[in-house]
């Protein structure tokens, strides 16, 4: 199988679980009443999309690989303004975060992003732009969701919605300069 292929397939692989998992964490923002668990699901929805866009540059033009890492980098600063307006909105009309619930769905996205990382650690130190804008998001998303583990936890035990607004909000930030990171990276790369 030539690298072409292999990277097809690893990507492949990480936009299945991603997307699943922006299903099931839009499913646990619902129930959960959590800031935290959107932009969570957010990142994971712009992860799949940088996934598909890298999937389709493998193996072509530096051009188009530096568009797929740059479109990355704009949908995770999109994604995570747009989560910081529902943290806005959850301030000004209230919310009613499940800190248990949080943390069930924390722990399945770790266990999901921490396994995606795994198979991507071979595209940290890659040559080519887009390949390393993946393995980046998905190291975001490890600590995405371990922030959100922990605020899950602190709510169940405090119940304090105040937390879930917090971390919603870090987590949006967090996000945001992770997108400029990949953004300045691939303006950076050579083509």
């Amino acid at each position: 199988m030539s690298k072409a292929e292999t990277d097809r397939k690893t990507l492949q692989i990480a936009f299945f679980a991603n997307l699943a998992m922006f299903l099931i964490g839009i499913a646990g923002w619902l129930i959960a009443q959590s800031a935290g668990l959107l932009a969570d699901a957010f990142d994971m929805l712009a992860d799949a999309s940088g996934y598909a866009l890298a999937f389709v540059a493998v193996g072509r033009s530096k051009r188009l690989q530096k568009t797929a890492a740059h479109w990355n980098g704009a949908l995770l600063v999109l994604l995570g303004l747009g989560v910081i307006g529902e943290v806005i909105r959850r301030w000004i009309y209230g919310s009613d975060p499940m800190g248990m619930v949080i943390t069930a769905f924390a722990l399945l996205s770790l266990a999901v992003n921490g396994s995606v990382l795994a198979m991507l650690s071979k595209y940290r130190n890659a040559e080519e732009v887009h390949l390393r804008a993946t393995w980046r998001d998905t190291r975001a998303d490890v600590w995405v969701n371990v922030g959100v583990l922990l605020s899950g936890a602190v709510i169940a035990v405090t119940g304090n919605r105040y937390v879930d607004l917090v971390s919603g909000l870090v987590i949006s930030l967090f996000v945001i300069h992770e997108g400029m990171e990949i953004w300045e990276d691939a303006a950076r790369a050579d083509g």
